[in-house]
């Protein structure tokens, strides 16, 4: 990490967290940046351009080319942020099932430009009443990863349809079906699938070839499809027209939902009608804090990664982190990621079912005492840390970012979870269906597929909603704002992390997504850094000196950030220059 990439770090006092109240081109699918000009004016070398007074610009970063121009036809049709979220998320179920899609879930920060209003929406998978732990654990107590992961005994109750139609209803612009109309489109008439899809599709062949429904959607003719294909999805496009016809209603409840449930059911799972019907969206009062004269917006629970990220940079608030050589700037953003995810562990859990000690979690006398247990040269070993387990009082997903014309944002992660979710393709529905179960603590104290342990307080209950990982943010400052967040599992958290920090120390949108990342979690105690990193030998020799396992990790994350700059009105995007399919591109609609 050179001091290029360094954050930069105030001497102030301690930060305080507190918990406040859319004509669609054929792309091959890549990971895609979009920039639309309404009016002109909007960038100063395109001197070609004629000038106005009402010069506006809406941005839109996703993780697929035709997801981002499902998100523009929206906004040219007259939708808001959010109408194009819904399209971007829709389309994505589509072009990009390895990540997300109508059986999983998302979280979603909104802010209304009118009202100055942020809000946060709570789209997460939920358990069925009839879960049992048992379900997911081998003979010998230790975990069932089969169970845990793959089939519909791994699958959550989704909440994206439900999530969609409530910011439809509440906060869009234009009716559900609009939104949805790029993606039923997608669907009917099909698309090349992306290298990405296409690789996930051959690495997860045994389990998808398991169910008969997945391998009819994902073998077509009995083969896996390649990039030059065209790949359709009728199933999953008569589900999406239910939903564009009755909203909700038109998945939880009526021949989508019944098909759901005996396709689950046929399977081993143990879904019914009655957990269907009960899944409502909930709309809860996202994270504030302030940093370095900045304030960032982020999600509560049952997202852990807003309270962790308010942990950290409470932590470091008073560190001057600019004055500090490199191995021990490394070393406190370490340490403060170190005790986030302790908490994290410990504590967090649906806000529902859970209470939580959010207000000792948020407060800067709480990071006081964690500052003052970081030794200034040497590790602290995770297992020094005193375990509190406190009393009963997720690694592929996706994000995007969007701000229009007005100022409307929306910062959404959505996922399956790991990698085409539990494989099981819900019959006749067309929907894949998550593997979200995994994110609870099935066997206290283990690991779940991202290294994560958890305990009392993330066990599963019928009803109740899995931890998350997901962090989208905003992060405002009088000049300046960026909307952020990532895919990434439990590496989601420090990502965000990083990048706020980035932003804030002057790094644009390119800079912050392509920068290298550290991460780690308490639980396996060590430090990973990204393969490739500029981090110096002698660096990493003294990190190894304090204490530190260093690992040398393969490139993760897929960042998708847009940043507007309010004294000059430009937004500009950019997406994680990791994926090789990676494209940015400027766009101007009339």
């Amino acid at each position: 990490m050179s001091d290029r990439n360094t954050p930069r770090s105030h001497a102030k006092p301690a930060c305080r967290a507190t918990l406040s109240r859319r004509t669609l081109r054929w792309y091959q699918p890549v990971l895609v940046v979009a920039i639309a000009t309404f009016g002109v004016l909007a960038y100063a070398q395109d001197t070609a351009a004629p000038r106005t007074a009402t010069t506006t610009t809406a941005a839109i970063a996703s993780a697929n080319a035709l997801a981002t121009e499902a998100g523009f036809e929206t906004l040219a049709q007259g939708g808001n942020a959010v109408d194009a979220a819904i399209a971007v998320a829709t389309s994505l179920s589509v072009v990009q099932p390895e990540a997300s899609g109508l059986g999983g879930g998302f979280l979603a920060l909104i802010h209304d430009a009118a009202t100055g209003k942020d809000t946060f929406i709570d789209a997460r998978e939920m358990a069925p009443q009839a879960v049992r732990e048992a379900d997911y654990r081998k003979a010998d107590g230790t975990p069932n990863r089969d169970t845990s992961l793959h089939g519909p005994l791994a699958a959550g109750i989704p909440g994206m349809p439900a999530g969609l139609a409530y910011m439809a209803g509440k906060y869009g612009k234009v009716p559900l079906a609009v939104s949805l109309r790029p993606a039923i489109r997608l669907a009917d008439k099909g698309f090349h699938p992306s290298s990405p899809l296409v690789r996930s599709i051959g690495r997860e062949a045994e389990v998808l070839r398991r169910y008969p429904a997945s391998a009819g959607k994902f073998f077509p003719g009995g083969k896996a499809p390649q990039t030059t294909d065209i790949f359709r999805d009728p199933g999953q496009a008569a589900t999406l027209k239910a939903i564009a016809e009755r909203g909700a209603d038109g998945f939880y409840k009526g021949a989508v939902a019944k098909e759901l449930v005996r396709a689950v059911k046929a399977s081993g799972g143990t879904w019914t009608l009655a957990d269907l019907a009960s899944y409502q969206a909930k709309e809860r009062s996202p994270i504030e804090l302030t940093y370095a004269g900045y304030k960032i917006v982020t999600a509560p629970p049952p997202s852990s990664g807003g309270v962790a990220l308010a942990e950290m940079l409470n932590i470091l608030a008073p560190i001057d982190l600019k004055s500090m050589d490199e191995a021990h700037r490394i070393h406190y953003l370490v340490e403060a990621m170190r005790r986030a995810f302790r908490d994290h562990n410990e504590y967090l859990g649906d806000p529902d079912f859970v209470k939580m000690p959010l207000d000792m979690l948020l407060s800067p006398y709480y990071a006081d005492g964690l500052r003052q247990s970081i030794l200034p040269e040497q590790a602290t070993k995770s297992a020094w840390l005193p375990s509190v387990h406190a009393k009963d009082p997720g690694m592929h997903t996706t994000h995007y970012s969007i701000i229009d014309k007005d100022g409307n944002m929306v910062s959404m992660t959505a996922t399956v979870n790991t990698t085409l979710g539990s494989g099981f393709v819900a019959g006749k529905t067309g929907v894949l269906l998550n593997n979200e179960m995994d994110d609870f603590a099935l066997v206290s104290g283990q690991p779940n597929a991202f290294g994560l342990i958890g305990g009392s307080a993330n066990a599963p209950v019928g009803g109740k909603r899995m931890l998350s990982s997901m962090t989208p943010s905003f992060v405002i400052g009088k000049d300046r704002l960026a909307v952020i967040g990532s895919p990434g599992g439990s590496t989601i958290i420090t990502q965000v992390f990083e990048g706020i920090l980035a932003f804030i120390d002057g790094k644009n949108a390119g800079e912050i997504t392509a920068q290298k990342r550290i991460h780690h979690q308490f639980m396996p105690d060590r430090v990973d850094i990204e393969s490739g990193s500029d981090i110096p030998a002698d660096v990493l020799a003294k990190l190894k000196a304090m204490g530190y396992e260093i690992n040398d990790k393969d490139s993760w994350g897929n960042m998708n950030v847009v940043v507007w700059d309010k004294t000059t009105n430009v937004k500009s995007a950019a997406s994680d220059p990791r994926n090789p399919n990676g494209l940015g591109k400027v766009e101007t609609i009339h």
